[in-house]
């Protein structure tokens, strides 16, 4: 279970290093990248972008 909590947690802190190079990139502006407002807030749900890099990490991944 430690294993885990230091993989998610490296990994939360890989996401918000890459971030900002990402945005830059276009993902997370992707058709299908939802983004509205909700009590004040706005929420951002970022399908395709999610399943664009999931499908880009299981490419890497099978390579290996």
């Amino acid at each position: 279970m430690i294993r885990w909590f230091i993989a998610i947690f490296l990994a939360l802190i890989l996401i918000s290093w890459l971030t900002p190079l990402l945005q830059k990139l276009g993902v997370g502006r992707l058709p299908g990248d939802l983004r509205f407002k909700l009590f004040g807030r706005e929420w951002f749900v970022p399908l395709t972008s999610t399943i664009l890099l999931s499908m880009l990490a299981s490419g890497i991944s099978m390579l290996l």
